[in-house]
């Protein structure tokens, strides 16, 4: 017997919550793929931004929190100006990186960080990596 997949059965705590922050209905993407097909950053991705959105939609939280995706997605809203249902994959992927940093986890050490390091690299590149990666 096949499990039978449908909005009854998804239906978690994780994707409600996804709903909320993001204010985006994760159902209305039917995965057409035009959201990965124009990302500008997709080399860099682990799993593709459709992929992510079906992710949540099955329920799959371990699998999507732990990819670099959510933290590759630069906002550039690429997806959102093709997206024919209008769903802001951007906000998606803010929710998804909300969740993880409410879990508390620092990734990012600024003690670690070697000096010649922080005098090379600009300023904004720290603070925004210490936004994404530290709880």
């Amino acid at each position: 017997m096949r499990a039978e997949i449908s909005i009854k059965n998804t239906k978690s705590k994780f994707l409600d919550k996804v709903e909320e922050l993001s204010e985006q209905n994760i159902y209305a993407c039917y995965q057409c793929g035009k959201c990965s097909a124009g990302c500008p950053s997709i080399s860099e991705m682990d799993i593709s931004p459709s992929e992510i959105i079906r992710l949540v939609q099955l329920g799959g939280e371990e699998e999507v929190l732990n990819s670099k995706t959510i933290w590759v997605c630069a906002s550039c809203f690429t997806c959102v100006t093709r997206c024919p249902k209008g769903v802001d994959v951007a906000k998606i992927m803010e929710a998804l990186r909300q969740i993880t940093l409410r879990k508390n986890v620092d990734y990012v050490n600024p003690l670690s960080i070697p000096r010649e390091t922080l005098s090379q690299v600009p300023q904004i590149a720290l603070v925004s990596a210490l936004r994404k990666f530290s709880g």
